[in-house]
């Protein structure tokens, strides 16, 4: 008699948390991301200019974004450190963009914002005052303010 592998808790709970169309994006992302993280032991696209994305964002993009959505990361002046960064989702991409795809998911960034965050990474961050995508580990930052949604650049 062949042995049959049951599917995994976490598997049973996406399907019946997430919508069934995007379900299967998902957890085809979760096992790509697994045997990622078997095989390598440093992050994934961690060369000068990249932006890396945590195992977190790419899961959460997979849930909110439908067909050609992404999420568009820009730099804005303003904030209490000078600048600020802008998320929100898009369908456009532009000639000055850069696509960082990790897993399914999609981050671009323009050429201006670029600037200020190559070497940086992308997480989602669920806490009990609020859930939100946040730049970590930014090189061109001096420093940022308490919220990590604003930064000074080091000069």
């Amino acid at each position: 008699m062949a042995a049959t592998r049951a599917p995994s808790l976490t598997a049973a709970v996406l399907r019946a948390v997430i919508p069934w169309r995007r379900a299967s994006r998902v957890l085809e992302a979760s096992a790509e991301l697994q045997a990622r993280r078997k095989t390598s032991s440093s992050s994934p696209e961690a060369g000068e200019g990249q932006i890396r994305l945590t195992d977190s964002c790419v899961q959460r993009l997979l849930e909110i974004t439908e067909g050609s959505e992404f999420l568009r990361l820009q730099v804005e002046g303003g904030g209490c450190s000078g600048f600020q960064y802008k998320f929100s989702l898009d369908t456009v991409i532009h000639p000055d963009d850069r696509v960082f795809e990790q897993g399914g998911a999609r981050v671009v960034v323009d050429s201006d914002s670029l600037a200020f965050v190559k070497g940086a990474q992308v997480d989602f961050s669920r806490e009990l005052i609020r859930s939100s995508f946040q730049v970590l580990n930014n090189p061109q930052a001096q420093q940022g303010c308490s919220c990590g949604s604003s930064f000074s650049i080091k000069l």
